[in-house]
């Protein structure tokens, strides 16, 4: 940027919030921390007080407006308050806000069915529950009822929930509590090339990290497993994955050894990654198990598992029930969603301008030594920050300090991986060229000094 070049400024938005007559800031803060659970935690040092959101854009009790490029922790989908999801919610609301799969009701076989057609072939049974974790632990649960096998294999650095079982599952001290958790579950070696114990091309590290699933296997287990659990690009580990061939190998390992594979696309499903709708076509591989939660109801409390008719038949040994799973309004809110993504161009979109957002990290990369990685695809991008690029030092308190300069300069922005040294960038897919130009501009300077 030239020095007589102007200023930029976010990008103008024809969306004006209404004045907000309710509780002040300040009210609100004491009635949470009087009244809500102390675990919950906001992100900021001044927490930040949102009422309004329009597409990519939120806006605080002021009326100031921010970039959200973090989309309620990757769940923000088709835009905030979009309005073909609001108009179908509130149609439905209207009509009849709940019932039980105990009644039939055609919003839940229009939702299955839409999904089955946008899955591979086979892939066409649904089960709806209410978040990741139910999701996860559902695809956990069916993988053992199938093959017979208990040990479920998962990988380092992985997030798939918080409930007994997926806490299993999921490997990071930081959201671990010290409490009896899911047994016989073992986590693998990561394919990221980043931070890889192993050592060669990144083709190479993945290969031996599919190698590594065999041992465990071999070494920790009956020597047969229940199923394999990975994300395509893991979320909350900071966007880490590894090279193409990785999961085709780690596949091949898991039903091996009479198991079963899911794919958890929780974060990377419904066209984030750009060139693909699902995460794991990326790889060139076909799960025997999907999980989605978040985008799939941009917001609404809504999580599917996809598999094939005869694993969901092993659930039929007893009586399983979710009471809002299936829920004719998250069914409307999700068939607004898929219907969304192809009307708003919305996987192509993640491609071209989540394209233009990588190039733009790179380039900052050049200039920024604090920056040790920058990884993802799509609208799903990481970047990771180091004290020191030969030793790779988490650069804890820098990414804490971008993320409290880039809010000043309108931008809201994510962290993850063990340290919460990466910066997260996983926006409402409608973000535009001009929003990442912005964006890039705030994180130049946000990086500057650090």
């Amino acid at each position: 940027m030239t020095a007589t070049a102007p200023t930029p400024t976010l990008p103008p938005c024809a969306f004006t919030p209404k004045p907000w007559k309710g509780p002040s800031r300040a009210e609100v803060l004491a009635m949470r921390q009087r009244y809500t659970h102390p675990a919950l935690f906001t992100l900021y040092k001044d927490p930040l007080m949102v009422v309004d959101g329009h597409m990519q854009y939120l806006f605080d009790e002021t009326g100031r407006r921010y970039l959200d490029l973090f989309a309620g922790i990757v769940t923000v989908s088709v835009g905030h308050s979009h309005p073909r999801v609001v108009a179908r919610v509130q149609e439905q609301v209207a009509r009849l806000m709940h019932t039980t799969t105990i009644y039939l009701h055609p919003n839940i076989g229009l939702f299955a069915k839409a999904l089955a057609e946008r899955m591979p072939p086979g892939l066409d049974v649904t089960y709806f529950v209410n978040s990741g974790s139910e999701a996860n632990d559902l695809a956990m649960t069916m993988a053992r009822l199938y093959t017979g096998n208990q040990d479920i294999i998962a990988l380092r650095n992985a997030y798939h929930g918080g409930s007994p079982t997926t806490m299993g599952a999921t490997s990071h001290s930081t959201w671990k509590f010290p409490t009896h958790q899911s047994a016989n579950i073992h986590h693998a070696i990561n394919p990221d090339p980043y931070r890889s114990p192993f050592t060669g091309t990144p083709e190479e590290i993945a290969t031996k990290s599919a190698a590594d699933i065999r041992d465990l296997i071999r070494f920790g287990t009956p020597g047969k497993v229940g199923g394999f659990i990975a994300e395509p690009i893991q979320g909350v580990g900071g966007v880490t994955l590894g090279a193409s061939n990785y999961l085709r190998e780690a596949y091949g390992a898991i039903r091996e050894f009479g198991g079963l594979c899911i794919a958890d696309e929780v974060q990377t499903g419904f066209g984030r990654t750009g060139a693909h709708y699902w995460g794991f076509q990326n790889w060139g591989v076909t799960p025997d198990i999907v999980t989605m939660a978040k985008g799939i109801g941009n917001g609404a409390p809504l999580a599917a598992v996809t598999t094939r008719r005869e694993i969901a038949e092993a659930l039929t040994g007893r009586i399983h029930f979710n009471t809002y799973g299936g829920n004719p309004v998250s069914m409307a809110a999700g068939l607004a969603v898929l219907e969304s993504i192809d009307a708003d161009g919305l996987q192509e979109n993640s491609r071209v301008v989540g394209g233009r957002f990588k190039d733009g990290l790179l380039s900052l990369a050049k200039t920024h030594d604090i920056i040790g990685d920058v990884r993802g695809m799509g609208l799903m991008l990481g970047v990771e920050l180091v004290k020191d690029r030969k030793t790779k030092a988490p650069a804890k308190e820098e990414t804490l300090e971008v993320m409290e300069r880039t809010r000043q300069m309108g931008i809201l922005i994510g962290k993850g991986g063990l340290d919460g040294n990466t910066l997260r960038i996983k926006p409402p897919m409608c973000l535009t060229a001009e929003d990442v130009d912005y964006a890039l501009y705030v994180l130049d300077r946000a990086l500057t000094g650090l």
